[in-house]
């Protein structure tokens, strides 16, 4: 039977949404490994959204909180806001309450990834303070460290990604992941679906 991997995200302007197809892509380069991507619900009125010139919604399926316990390994992706995770991604995880009184989630690995406007906007804080989502739903936190050689230890070039996982600098919008965020993102999808295949034989 083949290890499920969910990649589960909210991107407004496009950036988490690219770190999110590459991790797809290099979970599914693990033999025997079936990949998913996902969008968590919008929160925002289209009204606000036109207002802050985000580009419409991809058609990468909606997922609700129930979906999780399919999934065998998962990984979350989210903006930051001010050094956390965004409110969209929050308010779906304050939905799994129920999956957390029924301890369905507990034992499952889970990486987390993010794009912030700048170096110092929260590329550490908004995936350490994002890893309590996890311990209280008895998760096993899959962090990238340093085993990906990407560029890690880079300090001539600016770069996002942390060893808690993923990540891309926005600035003001218009910057793209570069192709180092990238093998870094898609390293964390390689990786974490191994161990999810790996714990899926015990």
């Amino acid at each position: 039977m083949a290890t499920k991997v969910y990649i589960v995200y909210y991107s407004m302007y496009g950036h988490v949404a690219k770190l999110a197809e590459e991790i797809q892509k290099g979970a599914s380069s693990v033999e025997g490994v079936e990949t998913t991507l996902w969008q968590v619900p919008e929160t925002l009125p289209q009204e606000v959204l036109e207002k802050m010139h985000a580009p419409p919604k991809t058609d990468v399926p909606i997922i609700t909180p129930n979906q999780l316990p399919e999934a065998d390994g998962l990984i979350f992706g989210f903006p930051t806001r001010f050094g956390m995770m965004c409110a969209q991604f929050k308010a779906f995880l304050d939905a799994t309450g129920g999956l957390w009184q029924q301890q369905k989630l507990v034992g499952k690995p889970a990486g987390l990834f993010t794009s912030t406007g700048s170096q110092g906007g929260g590329q550490e804080t908004t995936l350490l303070t994002a890893v309590t989502q996890l311990a209280h739903h008895g998760m096993i936190f899959v962090p990238t460290g340093y085993a990906s050689g990407h560029g890690m230890f880079e300090i001539e070039k600016v770069k996002g990604g942390s060893t808690y996982g993923a990540g891309t600098l926005a600035g003001q919008g218009s910057r793209m992941p570069t192709e180092l965020e990238l093998e870094q993102a898609f390293f964390q999808g390689k990786h974490i679906a191994t161990v999810a295949k790996k714990l899926g034989s015990v």
